[in-house]
């Protein structure tokens, strides 16, 4: 099933879950799959490869498995580097398998100073662009907002992504923020611009300071007082940590809802307790449109 037919009956919710570095860790992501796959979400995206990890083969076989077990999935694909060849035979493989969804990505610049391979495609409206014309797929986009890092200004970061909602995306799915007003923001920023297809509010609960400090340095997330001081307090309690960070993106959520929102997108970074928290928390107040 396509993800934007979800979007038309219910505010949706999903997971995201990542291959972890290692070969020898692989069967631990299935472990969490399991214990996600009980709770029913909408659909899960699987990341192309951890961070700095080898294990990109293993998206497709994870995207495969979400789906042979009854729940939607969404394969990420990146483009950076890639030839048309390449995603065409990456193409070719997901519809092989039976995977119909994709979020389609540039992919991140290396940061070690190596050079990028020349490919066929520069944006990741590119990518969606060439989807759309070699299959058919449903192509989520990703979306900034606060503005992507590498955007001069919030208005030009509009402008690209009304060029990714143009060349053929049918929903978006945002990175991760931890101040709703800025969400809001973006959302008028995106109906001014005619930006119209269901976006997805992208949620991390912080469940340890470095890894959140890491991805904000990724991102460029602002992070608010109230949040700040949730690290501050008990960046030495991991328990109580974990426990705050679940309290703060359930309030989060709870809020997105009140207000309308197409969905929740949870990055879960393959924790299926934290999940299972959240999920249990909000799940009564997912009603049908």
């Amino acid at each position: 099933m396509k993800i934007s037919e979800i979007f038309k009956t219910k505010t949706v919710f999903s997971f995201e879950v990542f291959p972890p570095k290692t070969t020898s860790s692989v069967n631990s992501v299935y472990d969490t799959l399991a214990e996600l796959r009980d709770l029913s979400p909408d659909f899960i995206s699987v990341i192309y490869g951890a961070a700095g990890g080898k294990n990109n083969k293993e998206t497709f076989k994870i995207a495969s498995a979400i789906k042979n077990n009854g729940i939607e999935s969404a394969a990420h694909l990146t483009c950076l580097g890639m030839t048309k060849a390449d995603i065409l035979e990456k193409l070719d493989e997901l519809k092989r398998i039976g995977v119909e969804n994709i979020l389609a990505l540039r992919g991140d610049m290396p940061t070690d100073g190596s050079e990028v391979p020349k490919g066929d495609f520069e944006y990741a409206s590119d990518l969606i662009s060439f989807i759309k014309q070699n299959g058919d797929f449903d192509v989520s986009g990703a979306c900034y907002p606060e503005g992507h890092i590498e955007a001069s200004s919030k208005a030009e970061d509009i402008l690209n992504l009304k060029k990714k909602v143009d060349a053929g995306a049918d929903h978006l799915i945002s990175q991760l923020f931890f101040d709703n007003n800025c969400f809001y923001s973006f959302l008028e920023r995106c109906q001014i611009a005619g930006i119209n297809v269901p976006i997805e509010a992208g949620i991390m609960p912080v469940t340890n300071r470095k890894q959140i400090e890491r991805m904000v340095s990724l991102c460029g997330a602002t992070l608010p007082t109230k949040f700040l001081k949730i690290m501050e307090r008990y960046e030495n309690n991991p328990i109580a940590m974990r426990d705050a960070g679940i309290a703060y993106a359930v309030d989060q959520i709870v809020d997105l809802i009140t207000q309308g929102v197409d969905g929740i997108h949870l990055y879960v970074m393959n924790n299926s307790y934290v999940g299972r928290r959240i999920y249990t928390s909000v799940n009564s107040l997912m009603t049908c449109k």
